[in-house]
This record gives structure tokens, C-alpha cells and sequence, in this order.
């Protein structure tokens, strides 16, 4: 069956980095396209980044320039490689999967930015 799974949060300072993993079975990971969301707790789910099947990136306003996507389809696992952490980053970070017309997802991890 479809598993992503996250892993690479943690508690960091401000101005800090984190790099978040998303690993994948299940599917044909090279045919997906991977995006990654935060949710704090109250509130809904946000996307944060984008990236297709041929390597095509978009990122949401707040983390543009500090946040970088990526994926390596030959290990199955797409990255968030987070820069210049700020307090407002602190969240649960989702990873997910769309492939072949439905969204998986991951259980997510857990970032915390403070001092």
C-alpha cells in the first residue's frame, strides 16, 4: 500500500535550518507530484511547496527564497530544505503525494522554531 513518510523535524533556533524527508513506497514515486504542507494546531492546513514530475517548483510567499524542494526519484524521497527558521515556521510539516488522481499523505513531523 501507499506510505509516505516524514522525518527530520525538530527544535531549532531562529535563523536556524532544517532538512525534512519525505520517504516513499507504494507507488510509482517518479510519476507523482510531491508537495508539502504545515498546520498549526487550530487552524487549517497550508500549503508551503510544490514540485512535478519534471522538477517544476512554486513556493507560497512566506517561505520563498528561504525553503527549497526537491526530490530524488531514485531513492524515493522528496526533501524540504528549510533556511533562515523563523518562530512563525513552528509547525507540524504533511507531506504529500498526487498520483493518478488521488492525494496521500503523510503523518508528519513536527517543527519547532524557537530560542
Amino acid at each position: 500500500q501507499v506510505q509516505l513518510v516524514e522525518s527530520g523535524g525538530d527544535l531549532v533556533q531562529p535563523g536556524g535550518s532544517l532538512r525534512l524527508s519525505c520517504g516513499a513506497s507504494g507507488f510509482t514515486f517518479s510519476q507523482a507530484t510531491m508537495r508539502w504542507y504545515r498546520q498549526v494546531p487550530g487552524k487549517g492546513r497550508i500549503w508551503v511547496s510544490i514540485i512535478t514530475t519534471d522538477n517544476g517548483t512554486v513556493y507560497a510567499d512566506s517561505v520563498k527564497g528561504r525553503f527549497t524542494i526537491s526530490r530524488d526519484n531514485a531513492k524515493n524521497t522528496a526533501y524540504l530544505q528549510m533556511t533562515n527558521l523563523k518562530p512563525e515556521d513552528t509547525a507540524i510539516y504533511y507531506c504529500n503525494a498526487y498520483f493518478q488522481r488521488t492525494d496521500y499523505w503523510g503523518q508528519g513531523t513536527q517543527v519547532t522554531v524557537s530560542s
